[in-house]
C-alpha cells in the first residue's frame, strides 16, 4: 500500500523555494548549470532549471548523466552505453548536479565519475527532492527538497507526470528500499 507524501502543489512549491535557495547561494545564474541524474533526476533537474529561468530573467542550462557505466553494482559490464546529454561545455562552470532521492550516496558517487568524464567544473553542488538518510559514502546535499523518514523495508517512490501520469512523492510499505 502506498502512502502519499507530496502531491503536485507540494512538489512544485518545494522546488520553487530551492530554486530560490541555489539562486541566492550562487549570487544569480551566472556561469549556473544544471543536470539531472538520468532517469528521475533529469525530471527534477527540468523543474529545478525552468523554476531558476523564471526567478532570474534568464535560461538556466540543463542537460542529463547517465551514470550507468559508473554504478559499482554493475562492475565488469564494459558494454554500457553512456547515454548522459549535456549540451553544454561544464568546463569552469558552476554545476548543480540533481537527483529524486538520496539515500546510500552510491548513486551520487557513481555521477562525479561520469560528470568528471564531461569536463572539469569550477564548482558542483549537490541537490536532492528527497533525502531519505541511510548513507553509506560521506556524501550530504547542499539543497534539499524534503527530509523524509522510511523503514529500511520501505521504498520511497517518487512519481512525475511525464512517465506516471502524476507529479506525487509515495512511501511504499514492504518494497525493497531505494540505493541511491
Amino acid at each position: 500500500m502506498a502512502d502519499l507524501r507530496l502531491d503536485a502543489g507540494d512538489i512544485r512549491r518545494t522546488l520553487g523555494r530551492m530554486a530560490h535557495e541555489v539562486l541566492e547561494t550562487h549570487d544569480g545564474a551566472e556561469n549556473l548549470v544544471v543536470i539531472g541524474i538520468l532517469k528521475r533526476g533529469f525530471y527534477v533537474a527540468k523543474r529545478l532549471a525552468f523554476a531558476m529561468t523564471n526567478i532570474e530573467g534568464t535560461t538556466v542550462p540543463c542537460g542529463s548523466l547517465d551514470i550507468g557505466p559508473f554504478r559499482d553494482d554493475l562492475a565488469g559490464l564494459s558494454d554500457v552505453s553512456d547515454d548522459s546529454e549535456i549540451p553544454f561545455d561544464v568546463n569552469g562552470k558552476r554545476v548543480v548536479l540533481v537527483d529524486e532521492v538520496m539515500q546510500t550516496g552510491r548513486t551520487i558517487r557513481a555521477a562525479l565519475d561520469a560528470l568528471m568524464r564531461h569536463g572539469r567544473p569550477a564548482q558542483v553542488r549537490l541537490a536532492v527532492l528527497i533525502d531519505r538518510g541511510g548513507r553509506e559514502l560521506p556524501i550530504q546535499p547542499n539543497y534539499v527538497g524534503k527530509v523524509m523518514e522510511a523503514a529500511k523495508d520501505e521504498r520511497i517512490e517518487v512519481r512525475f507526470a511525464e512517465t506516471d501520469g502524476e507529479d506525487a512523492v509515495y512511501i511504499q510499505k514492504g518494497a525493497m528500499p531505494c540505493t541511491s
